[in-house]
């Protein structure tokens, strides 16, 4: 039978008592009772424990080996459990664990180490302030007591998290400290190279000065790491290589890139937490790198990858880890993407996407995002299954932002100009999901859902565009082109634009709801200093001016209602703008707007002439820009066939 817990009153007497042998026993009862003991932990915390120990070792007749027994089970309540970290702190057990890792009594020293690396594995740790107790932390690195080096290493993984406080670390000497630990226990050679990831991370300056200690020789060290017998060992080494490789030209050498490879996917057997480490250290290796991406590719990271999905019952990290490292090596190369693909792995798609833990089901939206970005897939129908829509679509609703973040994105790439799958995704629900995140809270979910939207109506039949834009609403078009973040204005533009684009029918998308769509564009382009939103809304206006009369009508009054402004204009300011992009689609409005089959072309261009926008379309003629220069003579062309002046 499990001990009973003594009654608050009971026990916080005994922890205060004046006699020091009621009290020393009190404490190591209480620390026998909640090591490993969650439910003990929090019952302890809310008697009010914790601070009753804190009080015990503060006091100045305290015994070497009370103090000892009340750190330990500071430590222990502070082990795994945040609640604990929280409630230790708050009792100002801090300072006195800090002050006693100086002490004379090599067991308080321990303990009081061991119960700050407890606490500083915790994101409520206090961060350390390096400018200012810089040779504490370096006094730590110097001891031979591997609680000490351990504590500081749990120190600076846990501080170091900016440049400034890299540099500082730097140039005070840790690097040199930490090197020298490769040489000492193997607890150590860990708490240094994890260390020195933290520093290397992201500082180009950093990992400068690191490469050239001892002309080279500290990396060469840490090469060798990686042949290490311990797995965690080359694990740490490599992280530490990723470091230096991401943030600098140097181990650009075919040999090392292809050995990190190779040993981070040897490293993927390993059945505990290095393995479950080692992909996302992979995914840090090829994030964003095509060279890299082809490397793993030719050493068969795919099928490796594949075989450890075939494996049931892996824990939620590692199919998180597997399914992040996937995603980054199919974000660029056809042949990784059609190598995934070949695998036919629908059904561990499927069980993902319903998968128990948030990160999973967020990991393997992204990875369907990444392999999705091929025509070649998208096109012979893998994704319409709609065991993997159905699915989808339901993560839509999930509890989890960051799930509906990444299926959103999945979604997108899905959904562009592929008509099978637009049916399916319109039969499991999708554009009523997709219509009620557009007006999300959240500005990164609005977004997502509006880029979904706008991939679905591109291309889209006239009864598709109706069905979409019924759901949507006018009132919810105009908001969100109103929208208080600028990327979503730019996306709802987008979307609009693609709304208009195709028949005559479709341009009077535009006209909906008595033409509050078209004040709120005209209104977003009058303020807006973005040339995203320039972009868009310039082909927007566009794309209507390619309608009939009344349609270039509107759009030549929206552009030059008073002309006397003209030259401050919107408009004028695009044909102006510094961004050819920006200038290539204001000219576009030009071309649309003087197209001789029109009736009204002349009258048009009578009043272009009037408030200069003509002249401007001539200097246009001889634009650097290629694309601007094609187009403004497209437009002058047209323009003299009804005389020039």
């Amino acid at each position: 039978m499990p001990a009973t817990p003594p009654s608050a009153d009971h026990i916080l007497r005994r922890l205060a008592s004046s006699d020091s042998e009621i009290k020393f026993k009190a404490i190591r009862e209480v620390k026998n009772q909640i090591i490993g003991n969650r439910t003990r932990k929090l019952s302890y915390i809310k008697l009010g424990v914790v601070p009753a120990l804190v009080t015990a070792l503060a006091q100045p007749d305290a015994t070497s080996a009370l103090i000892v027994q009340s750190v330990v089970a500071l430590g222990s309540f502070a082990c795994g459990l945040d609640a604990g970290v929280r409630a230790v702190l708050d009792a100002g057990a801090y300072p006195h664990l800090i002050r006693l890792v100086s002490a004379a009594d090599y067991k308080v020293v321990d303990a009081a180490a061991r119960s700050l690396r407890m606490i500083y594995q915790s994101k409520l740790a206090p961060k350390y302030d390096f400018e200012q107790d810089m040779q504490f932390l370096l006094s730590l690195l110097e001891s031979r007591n591997e609680n000490l080096t351990g504590l500081a290493a749990s120190i600076v993984i846990h501080s170091c998290k900016i440049r400034d406080e890299q540099k500082v670390l730097c140039r005070t000497g840790a690097l040199e400290k930490l090197i020298r630990l490769f040489d000492g226990s193997l607890s150590q050679r860990h708490s240094s190279l994890e260390s020195l990831a933290a520093i290397l991370k992201d500082n180009q300056e950093v990992v400068y000065e690191f490469v050239n200690i001892q002309n080279g020789r500290a990396l060469s060290s840490l090469i060798e790491l990686t042949k290490d017998r311990y797995s965690r060992t080359r694990l740490l080494a490599c992280l530490c290589l990723i470091c230096v490789t991401n943030s600098s030209c140097y181990l650009q050498d075919l040999g090392i890139k292809t050995k990190l490879i190779d040993v981070l996917l040897e490293l993927l057997d390993d059945s505990g937490q290095v393995g479950d480490d080692a992909s996302f250290a992979f995914s840090s290796l090829v994030e964003e790198k095509e060279d890299l991406q082809k490397l793993a590719f030719e050493a068969n990271a795919i099928e490796k990858f594949y075989d450890h999905l075939q494996n049931h019952g892996l824990r939620p990290k590692r199919l998180e880890g597997i399914f992040l490292a996937l995603s980054h090596l199919c974000s660029k190369l056809e042949c990784c993407r059609s190598k995934f693909a070949s695998f036919q792995v629908v059904n561990i798609l499927v069980d993902a996407l319903t998968h128990d833990d948030t990160n999973v089901r967020t990991a393997v939206c992204i990875c369907l995002k990444s392999v999705s970005r091929s025509i070649k897939i998208l096109s012979s129908g893998y994704f319409t299954n709609e065991r993997i829509v159905a699915p989808l679509v339901r993560l839509l609703s999930d509890p989890s932002t960051c799930v509906q973040a990444s299926a959103l994105g999945a979604i997108s790439n899905i959904l562009v100009d592929f008509t099978p799958l637009r049916s399916t995704f319109t039969r499991c629900g999708g554009i009523k999901e997709l219509v009620q995140l557009a007006k999300s809270m959240d500005s990164f979910i609005r977004l997502g859902a509006v880029c979904a939207l706008k991939n679905m109506v591109f291309h889209a039949h006239k009864m598709c565009k109706d069905r979409i834009f019924m759901e949507l609403t006018v009132s919810s078009l105009a908001s969100l082109i109103c929208d208080p973040e600028p990327y979503v204005q730019e996306e709802a533009l987008a979307l609009m634009c693609n709304f208009v684009d195709g028949s005559m029918d479709c341009v009077e998308y535009a006209f909906a709801g008595g033409g509050i769509i078209l004040d709120a564009v005209q209104r977003l382009l009058q303020k807006t200093s973005k040339t995203g939103i320039g972009i868009q809304g310039m082909y927007l206006l566009s794309n209507i001016a390619s309608g009939n009369e009344t349609h270039k009508d509107t759009i030549m009054q929206l552009l030059f209602p008073q002309a006397e402004n003209v030259p401050r204009s919107f408009f004028s300011q695009s044909l102006r703008s510094f961004d050819s992009r920006l200038r290539t689609s204001a000219v576009w409005v030009i071309v649309n707007l003087t197209s001789p089959a029109s009736p009204g072309a002349f009258g048009r261009i009578l009043k272009l002439r009037i408030v200069g926008i003509v002249s401007q379309i001539k200097r246009m003629a001889n634009d650097p820009c290629m694309d601007v220069k094609l187009r403004a003579r497209q437009a002058l062309g047209q323009i003299i066939t009804f005389g020039d002046s």
